[in-house]
């Protein structure tokens, strides 16, 4: 039979004499072992910083093997945090000891913060200031960021609170950081690479959670072009574009080898990887995100175009963007270069419609109206953004069930950052904060900017003041919390506890409560539009607060509810601000809603308790 192997620090023992004092050992038995044995003991795997620590303080040749700039050092970083690897470059000199203490110091200021924020903010939305203490951290912010993003990677159904307040922290940090980034994008001069880097941006600030770069659209786009000069190969294995390698480009100024580019384009897109228009489902946000483009192999004009053209470019047809209304076009210059062209010497290509080649004529055709012809003039970036910011900022204002309307805010942020002295923009986004409830501070501060900018405005301004100020002496007047004993008298028709997950008899969704109240709490108009009365309790009987598994809360009477006997997680955005874990039969409240309601957790255990054991006595 073969002997076992022994593991690194087997070997490490079994090198020690047993009688010998641990200095003495040291020197003779692990000094004398070749410096590339040592090297792989100690990036074995097996070590921990702080017994790479004492390792290191035994004697001058493990020191020297443990230098901080060395490898067993690198190796106890790279272990340790792996993500970060990719931040530093193999010639740079690194002290990795310093970067692993900087590291370690970051993740434990990371997550105090962490977990203050439920204390903080558990009655209120996180308020602007509220992420100062994070922004004034020393230390690189991708430190803050990588530990932000292990809480969230955290496995199992634990720390959910965690979870929630780190991902609005990271979704905060990323999101100021891509805002600062595209501004500075802006101030730069147009290139043809420029259009797909700010339509880039924009995908990052929607999706701020998402591993979205540049780089990684970039070489996908870069795959597409390999198989198009695959293909235009077959066509002309003399053409100019096949020479240039991946990366560059020069432009092919015969209109008939610039045909033959985009017939191998067509065919690659449309024929062979199967890009087509969403016609099926056009007002959806992923159809302007870059990356989801690549995915789904679908878009709209906008998005599709910018594809196409960034192809193109690669291939040397300077193709260029049109802002034609309703439909976003490219145009394809047919004349000589220098010459005095017009809209008729292009043609007008729809990346939607497959590729397809357009007169002048067939654009009007395509959207059933005749244009001017400064309608058919090329754009620049800013332009091009606006469009597509301008249409996310539309489908933030549809309504749906996201009622914190983050597509809403964020395209705000986005047009805005273009465009600050917008007055109606900057009054919906007041607008907007008011209404949620969120951010009054803000508010005041816009209102007093669109009062600087256009004080013809001072009607809608002096109201929204006059409100946001109110709110503001609310929530000072608020008093300490409300604690809800189900013990209490007037609590006795309370059948439910806080955490046990739902099925609402009538409209059959799943849903998990977060509180209650002994009667219904809503106004008399709020009771008759949802005719309450028609009840058979009317609004005298239990109420709860509820998250839905479609992402809405609402309002439920107790007769509607009954106990899901078959429990599954509810996948809505504010678990984590109730709760810290999921049992596999129900929620475990966190500190801030047991101490709103604390005889709830008892209370559900029981429930739950009460229900198996009946299911067991049915079954036998």
């Amino acid at each position: 039979m073969a002997a076992a192997v022994d593991s690194p620090m087997e070997v490490v023992q079994a090198a020690l004499p047993e009688e010998a004092a641990p200095e003495a050992a040291g020197l003779s038995c692990l000094v004398n072992l070749p410096g590339e044995v040592l090297e792989y003991i100690l990036c074995c795997g097996s070590l921990t910083a702080t017994d790479v620590s004492r390792v290191s303080s035994t004697c001058r040749r493990l020191r020297e093997l443990c230098q901080s700039s060395g490898k067993v050092w690198k190796e106890q970083f790279r272990v340790r945090w792996p993500s970060l690897m990719k931040h530093y470059s193999p010639t740079d000199y690194v002290n990795w000891l310093e970067e692993y203490k900087v590291r370690q110091k970051a993740g434990v200021e990371a997550r105090k913060i962490v977990a203050s924020f439920s204390k903080r903010f558990f009655a209120e939305h996180v308020p602007c200031n509220g992420f100062s203490d994070i922004e004034n951290l020393e230390g690189p912010e991708i430190f803050f960021e990588d530990e932000l993003v292990c809480i969230l990677n955290m496995e199992g159904r634990k720390a959910l609170t965690w979870k929630y307040y780190a991902k609005k922290i990271l979704y905060y940090l990323r999101q100021q950081k891509i805002l600062n980034n595209l501004k500075a994008f802006l101030q730069q001069s147009d290139d043809y690479e420029s259009y797909l880097e700010g339509a880039v941006f924009i995908d990052q600030y929607c999706n701020p959670l998402s591993e979205i770069s540049l780089g990684d659209i970039q070489a996908q786009i870069g795959s597409i072009v390999e198989l198009v000069r695959k293909t235009l190969r077959g066509i002309n294995s003399r053409h100019p574009s096949l020479a240039s390698k991946a990366g560059e480009s020069s432009v092919v100024m015969e209109i008939e080898l610039q045909s033959q580019v985009l017939d191998a384009m067509n065919y690659v897109l449309y024929d062979q990887l199967k890009f087509k228009g969403n016609r099926m489902d056009y007002y959806n946000a992923l159809n302007l995100y870059m990356h989801q483009v690549l995915i789904r192999r679908t878009g709209i004009p906008i998005s599709m175009s910018l594809l196409y053209m960034t192809i193109a470019r690669q291939l040397g047809v300077p193709l260029e963007p049109v802002n034609f209304p309703s439909h976003f076009l490219l145009r394809w210059c047919q004349g000589a270069e220098g010459a005095n062209l017009d809209i008729f010497d292009y043609i007008y290509i729809d990346a939607f419609g497959k590729g397809r080649q357009l007169t002048v004529k067939e654009c009007e055709y395509l959207i059933g109206q005749h244009v001017t012809a400064a309608l058919y003039g090329v754009v620049n970036v800013k332009k091009v953004l606006q469009r597509m910011v301008g249409n996310l900022l539309s489908l933030g204002k549809r309504e749906g069930i996201d009622q914190s309307y983050q597509l809403l805010r964020d395209s705000l942020d986005l047009y805005l950052a273009m465009y600050p002295d917008q007055v109606q923009l900057l009054l919906l986004q007041a607008r907007l904060y008011f209404h949620l409830g969120i951010w009054p501070e803000k508010v005041l501060d816009i209102l007093q900017h669109i009062q600087t900018l256009d004080p013809g405005q001072h009607g809608a301004v002096g109201y929204l003041v006059q409100h946001t100020l109110e709110h503001i002496e609310r929530k000072k007047e608020d008093v300490g919390v409300e604690v809800k004993l189900r013990s209490h008298e007037k609590h006795r028709d309370v059948c439910y506890s806080i955490g046990l997950i739902m099925k609402h008899k009538r409209y059959g969704y799943n849903c998990v409560i977060y509180g209650w109240d002994p009667t219904c709490m809503m106004g008399h108009e709020w009771i008759r539009n949802m005719n309450v009365h028609s009840l058979p309790h009317g609004h005298h009987q239990p109420f709860y607060n509820v998250l839905v598994e479609d992402g809405s809360c609402r309002y439920a009477a107790q007769e509607n509810l009954e106990y899901n006997v078959e429990p599954q997680e509810i996948s809505h955005p504010d678990v984590g601000r109730y709760f810290s874990e999921f049992t596999g039969t129900h929620y475990i409240p966190n500190a801030e809603l047991e101490l709103r309601y604390p005889e709830d957790l008892e209370s559900v255990c029981e429930t739950v308790q009460n229900i198996y054991s009946a299911e067991k006595e049915s079954a036998e």
